[in-house]
């Protein structure tokens, strides 16, 4: 870490590498976390990959927790808070539940979509001003969102409309951490795996399957690797600017389709990668306008 220091201090060029480097790294990790735990639950239930899963990362969290403690007395806006908590438990849960159903590529195509709707909820319940250009790119990103979901009678399915309403929950998730800037890493990252450890205890409570030692190795670098991701975009986007490494983020859906195809034997249909495609597209166009604003563009970041 302290390499990467030196490097943002004494070397743009290097530093702006070393960023790039890590936000693909980063994506590659969230998109193998989440290839291992659509894999898990062909087995266990849900609520057992949340519990299991968030253990591993807040056993790995712990010293952190510990050292910075005094963080975590003091917070902005309490009750907005937990409701963040609330919602990123929510569309985690939704996300794998989704994974049992669908293909990767699928849920990561609607989860893409989280800035477009973004952007649509600023200007709908935050009165944010949002021009005719950026209007079209959310009406495109729409459309593409439709092409993926193939909506007819026959083949609009639950767990698709499952992924719909994770990708929603975490775009209005990402739309209150804009709201809590001033909360520290640490609380922001730990607490939501708190929020899935209570979840999955409920849950697997109802639905236990005595786990292998193997699976148990799974669960624990699912948990490690979701950690690590995070760490690695955080330190990606200090060490160089967002609209430098954000694009990079897009290539998640690359890692699900091949980690897709090489796990699980899925093949994307035309309307997934049409779909993907235009949302991408729009969400990448929206991105470049939130910036020139200078009104922060958000973060494409996969389940934690």
């Amino acid at each position: 870490m302290s390499f990467f220091k030196n490097l943002s201090a004494y070397d743009d060029r290097s530093a702006r590498l070393a960023g790039i480097a890590l936000m693909v790294l980063s994506i590659f990790m969230f998109s193998f976390g989440d290839a291992m735990g659509k894999f898990l639950v062909g087995t266990y239930s849900v609520g057992q990959l949340l519990f299991l899963r968030a253990c591993a990362a807040l056993l790995l969290l712990s010293p952190l927790i510990w050292r910075q403690r005094h963080q975590f007395l003091h917070l902005e806006r309490p009750r907005l808070q937990l409701f963040r908590v609330v919602l990123s438990t929510l569309e985690v849960a939704a996300f794998f539940l989704a994974t049992v159903y669908l293909p990767l590529a699928d849920v990561i195509t609607y989860y893409l979509a989280g800035p477009i709707f973004v952007t649509a909820m600023s200007a709908i319940f935050l009165g944010e001003k949002v021009g005719w250009r950026r209007w079209t790119a959310i009406l495109i990103g729409f459309c593409g969102v439709v092409i993926a979901l193939r909506p007819s009678a026959q083949t609009v399915s639950l767990p698709a409309l499952i992924a719909l309403g994770g990708s929603l929950s975490f775009a209005t998730l990402m739309l209150i951490t804009r709201s809590l800037r001033k909360t520290p890493d640490i609380v922001m990252a730990s607490s939501q795996f708190v929020g899935t450890f209570s979840l999955g205890a409920v849950l697997s409570a109802f639905h236990w399957v005595p786990p292998t030692s193997g699976s148990l190795v799974i669960f624990a670098l699912a948990g490690c690797i979701s950690v690590t991701a995070l760490f690695c975009v955080n330190r990606s986007l200090k060490l160089a600017p967002a609209s430098v490494v954000v694009p990079y983020q897009y290539s998640m859906i690359v890692w699900a389709v091949i980690f897709g195809f090489v796990v699980f034997g899925d093949v994307p249909s035309i309307a997934t990668i049409v779909g993907a495609a235009i949302i991408i597209g729009a969400g990448f166009y929206i991105y470049l306008r939130e910036r020139d604003l200078g009104r922060g563009a958000v973060d494409v970041n996969p389940p934690a």
